[in-house]
């Protein structure tokens, strides 16, 4: 426990020293003096927590998905919740100009987003259910059929951004495409992302004792009295919602829950005590660098986070299917 206390530690001063890079940096350089700067306030430090939380989101649904799939490649967006809060920020951008209500309001496109997680958790639930009842009693069977569906969903949910695409005008059209590509430039809503990461981060600690116990099959649980299916529809749901919550903010991020969570797993283990609040914090970290780079690497020009993740990810993360091999 030592030794998870010093990690965890660790993780935390360098989050906060990545924080503070993050607001200190942006396309006009790096300076101390900001206390009074509308730039600090108004632009940096709620971009650099937005990308703290959405980092977090990320890899903490990816580490639950990885546990509860049996496959330490998963990724949140396998399961195509990420594919339905596109679908419905995208179609709330199509639809917001024609309906006045819609137009004025502040955060249609969060809601938007949202309600497209929530229904594509909810055809999951639906469709999947028997899945789960697999992957309790047959594992790797269920936990195939899981991964189908989400599949077929996310499918589904690309021919539908696919449609809106190409209906949306050209006035807007610009800023879906960057939207899907992950922009945290307009991301100010990181208020509900940070209840979200709180109570999925509560959420998680409270079971990783369970969680752990579940790693190591499913006879065992049940033979200590867990819950298989309660437990794995939890955590399912947690994940869902952790994922719909980040694309809300932020739009589609790829890697940051498909690596961290697989990178701390080689390095530290798979205990889930450690591994889920690391995951979390080390998420954080790695998305507000990839943003820090975005805003600064082709100054004035500002990238799309997106693109720096996957940038970085893929190499990262064929080096770490080169280690797991050896």
């Amino acid at each position: 426990m030592r030794k998870a206390f010093f990690i965890l530690c660790c993780l935390l001063l360098l989050g906060l020293a990545t924080l503070a890079l993050a607001v200190a940096c942006g396309s006009s350089g790096c300076r101390a003096g900001w206390e009074s700067d509308d730039i600090f306030w108004q632009l940096r430090l709620p971009r650099a927590l937005a990308a703290f939380a959405v980092g977090g989101l990320l890899a903490l649904s990816g580490a639950l998905l990885q546990l509860l799939l049996r496959n330490p490649l998963a990724d949140p967006y396998v399961l195509g919740v990420s594919g339905g809060a596109a679908a419905g920020a995208l179609g709330m951008l199509l639809l917001a100009p024609a309906v006045p209500l819609l137009w004025g309001l502040q955060w249609s496109v969060q809601l938007g987003a949202l309600a497209g997680a929530l229904l594509a958790t909810g055809l999951l639930f639906g469709l999947a259910r028997g899945a789960l009842l697999r992957l309790e009693r047959r594992g790797s069977e269920g936990g195939v059929r899981l991964i189908l569906t989400g599949v077929m969903l996310a499918a589904g949910f690309g021919a539908l951004l696919t449609l809106i695409l190409s209906l949306a005008p050209d006035t807007t059209l610009r800023g879906m495409v960057f939207w899907l590509m992950g922009d945290l430039e307009n991301a100010r809503w990181q208020g509900p992302a940070w209840v979200v990461l709180a109570l999925s981060f509560a959420w998680a600690l409270c079971n990783a004792a369970r969680l752990n116990v579940l790693a190591h099959g499913d006879a065992a649980a049940q033979l200590l009295g867990v819950r298989v299916v309660r437990l794995r529809a939890a955590a399912l749901l947690v994940a869902s919602l952790a994922t719909a919550a980040a694309v809300a903010v932020a739009g589609t991020i790829g890697f940051i829950g498909l690596v961290v969570p697989h990178a701390l797993r080689l390095s530290i283990g798979n205990d889930q005590r450690l591994l889920l609040p690391a995951s979390a914090l080390a998420g954080g970290i790695a998305l507000t660098l990839a943003d820090l780079l975005a805003r600064t690497i082709a100054a004035p020009v500002q990238l799309p986070v997106g693109v720096i993740t996957a940038l970085v990810g893929v190499p990262v993360f064929l080096i770490l299917l080169g280690r797991g091999r050896a």
